[in-house]
Formats: structure tokens, sequence, C-alpha cells
């Protein structure tokens, strides 16, 4: 099986529009153009669709297949994975097969581990497997799914499935999970997630690159580069100037809606709205958010 290519998987939110909260289609395309603008030199891998960011679980099923035909439509070359909104394995297995039925060349899906048992997990992920035809982006992400899995489960498991095409590794602490996992699952690139705050530190323990949604994906390219070329000093410097922005839109509950308005401001989506349960950017935050964006590098600000 071919996994995926070492870099940046940009996550792809869903805009609505600010009233009817319907999916915004032309924001779609333009965050999409975007990520072609960044992938010129080879610095973006692909894009994930309908994950976790993308409120995929808020979405009907035909709306889901609407964001992923846009994505693809607009993608021009760029690798898509499609992200499954279920942590069930019975609804897991239909959705991947009734997304690759309806959005054909998907590089891969990204299923939520189901199980800590690793003989259940394998039952579990062969059987999306062999629904869709596709390979398998394993996310670990215990916030979202519930599950926590030992990594030595979690290693057992994707060394008996050929067709996982890499990890999201999002069990905090990362780091410590990717150190752990790297050396069990070799040939197997492992992702961080979480907006990226972790990044440097991830990529110190053995990451492939980054799978996540922050809001200036620049940034996160800046650092995997910098890493790639000179190693751990120059990606700390490159990563120091967005510290700050990823912390503050990596805190729980809000961070999607600060992500969406960062977005907004900068002029890639039309509305900052999110579906329900999701909260919006807090009006208690918006000199915060004026502070933050105005102390970004001169070249990215709005």
């Amino acid at each position: 099986m071919i996994v995926l290519r070492p870099g940046v998987w940009g996550v792809l939110p869903t805009p609505f529009h600010s009233e009817s909260l319907a999916v915004d289609t032309r924001s779609l395309e333009t965050l999409v153009a975007g990520y072609r603008r960044l992938a010129v030199n080879g610095d973006v891998a692909g894009l994930v669709a309908l994950g976790v960011f993308g409120e995929a679980a808020r979405l009907g099923a035909d709306e889901r297949v609407h964001v992923l035909r846009t994505v693809a439509a607009a993608a021009d070359g760029l690798e898509i994975v499609a992200g499954i909104a279920f942590a069930d394995p019975s609804a897991a297995r239909d959705e991947a097969a009734r997304l690759a039925a309806a959005v054909p060349g998907l590089r891969a899906v990204m299923v939520q581990v189901s199980s800590a048992d690793p003989d259940a997990l394998v039952a579990d992920l062969s059987a999306v497997h062999q629904a869709s035809g596709l390979p398998i982006v394993v996310q670990d992400y215990p916030l979202s799914s519930g599950v926590r899995v030992d990594v030595d489960a979690l290693a057992s498991a994707v060394n008996a499935l050929p067709c996982v095409a890499a990890v999201k590794c999002e069990s905090p602490p990362t780091s410590v999970a990717i150190a752990r996992l790297a050396p069990l699952v070799r040939g197997v690139p492992l992702f961080g997630g979480l907006g990226g705050v972790g990044l440097l530190d991830e990529l110190c323990a053995g990451a492939s690159g980054a799978m996540t949604g922050f809001s200036y994906p620049e940034a996160l390219v800046s650092v995997v580069a910098a890493w790639r070329a000179n190693g751990f000093v120059a990606a700390r410097e490159a990563i120091a100037p967005w510290l700050p922005l990823m912390n503050f839109e990596g805190q729980l509950e809000v961070g999607l809606g600060l992500r969406k308005e960062h977005l907004r401001r900068r002029g890639l989506i039309a509305s900052a709205s999110v579906r329900a349960p999701g909260v919006a950017a807090p009006e208690e935050l918006r000199e915060c958010i004026a502070r933050q964006l105005a102390t970004l590098p001169v070249e990215v600000r709005s």
C-alpha cells in the first residue's frame, strides 16, 4: 500500500452562510484555492475534507457528499482524504462506501479508532477498507471518539493492516504518542494535528508533518520546510512567531469559532458561523483577536 506523502495536509473547515447556515460553496472553493497557491512549490501534500474541524458530524449525508465533491472539483490535482464522521464501526463502514462511490479518486478515508482491542480494531478498519476500496488514515483522537488505545495495541493493529496509509496522532501528549509509535510502525507516516501547537515537538519525535486546520497554513508549511532543510533550530525559529495564535485557537469549545473568525478576517470565508452545538467566536474575545492578528508577521496580516 502506498502511504501518504509527508508534509502539510490542510484540514478544511466547512463554511456556512451566516443566516441560513447552509454550506457556502463559494467560500469552500476559495479555501481550496488558497491551498492550491501554497502547493505550487510542493509544500502542501494534500487536503482533508469532512474532518472534525469540518463539522462533518453536523452535516447531513447529502451535504457531506456536496462538500467532498466541491473540494474534489476545486483541488486541481491536490490529493484528498475524506474524514468519516462516525466512530461507530458499521456507520463508518457505510459512510466510507458512500463517499467513495460518490466522489471517485479519493486518496484515502480517515477513520477514528473504534476500539482499544487490537483485534477488534483490525476488524473494524478492514471492513471500512473493503467497503470503500480505499486506504485508511487511522485517527487516534480520544476527545472525539471516546476511545483510548494503548500504543502497543495501536501499533499491532496498524502493522496487521497493509491498507493503513498513515496515522493521525491526536492523543495528548502527542509528541510522546508519536515517539512511542514511530519505532513500532516503521514505514507508516505519523501526522500531528490539534492546530499545530505541538508541531515542533512532533517533528522532533518522528512525525512526517502536520494534518490540521490552523488558520494560517503557510506557517505550518514554513515550519515543516525549515525542519527538512535545517532541523530543530530552524524549525523552532519558524514556529515561534505563530505559537501564541496557535495556542489561542486551540482553546476548548471556542477554538473552532476562533479559527473561522480568523479565516473570515483573511477574506477566505464570508462568514465565521458554526453549527450547534459549536460555539462562535465570543464577543468577549474580539479585542484579543485583534491584538493577536496585529502581532503576526507583516506579510500575512489582513
